[in-house]
């Protein structure tokens, strides 16, 4: 048992429901693994809110993954093309992963091996930034590849105060 000024001891199960009984606490099971299992004498429903409390600030701290989006055509041009690379390049930059497809449309889907061949430009150029998670599959009329974002390096964007003066 562990009590309320941290001192453990170890003491029969009765004592312990007897000493929590007397300072009008509860005997809470801490870590039931243990030999001997640890409790606590603490209120209870003040133990169950600093646990919540807890559970809640470790999941805001979790990232949270972005998936962006990128369509392409089988038939996309070249300025169209380097157009959406620019915006994956930033997707990455701002640490989003990129999911990239071609749709198909109609008899358009004799075409995979363009649409392949355009994933795989596209995952060419954006090397720098990411890294491909999933080569590209075809699921119905889409083919798609999947880019996560290197681990950034931080990069430092000069300001006024950052410019050297000569």
């Amino acid at each position: 048992m562990v009590g309320e000024g941290g001192e453990p001891s170890v003491v029969s199960i009765e004592e312990a429901l007897k000493l929590a009984e007397d300072k009008g606490l509860d005997l809470v099971e801490i870590a039931a693994q243990a030999d001997p299992p640890v409790c606590k004498i603490v209120d209870y429903q003040k133990f169950l809110y600093e646990r919540k409390k807890k559970e809640k600030e470790t999941k805001a701290k979790a990232a949270k993954q972005v998936m962006k989006e990128v369509r392409f055509g089988p038939n996309t041009d070249e300025h169209d093309f380097n157009f959406k690379v620019k915006h994956a390049m930033k997707f990455l930059e701002e640490g989003a992963k990129v999911k990239a497809y071609v749709h198909f449309r109609g008899r358009a889907i004799a075409y995979k091996e363009k649409g392949e061949i355009i994933l795989l430009k596209f995952a060419q150029e954006l090397q720098e930034f990411g890294k491909v998670e999933l080569m590209p599959k075809l699921e119905g009329n889409r083919m798609f590849i999947h880019i996560a974002p290197l681990p950034n390096k931080k990069l430092v964007k000069p300001t006024k105060s950052n410019d050297i003066v000569e």
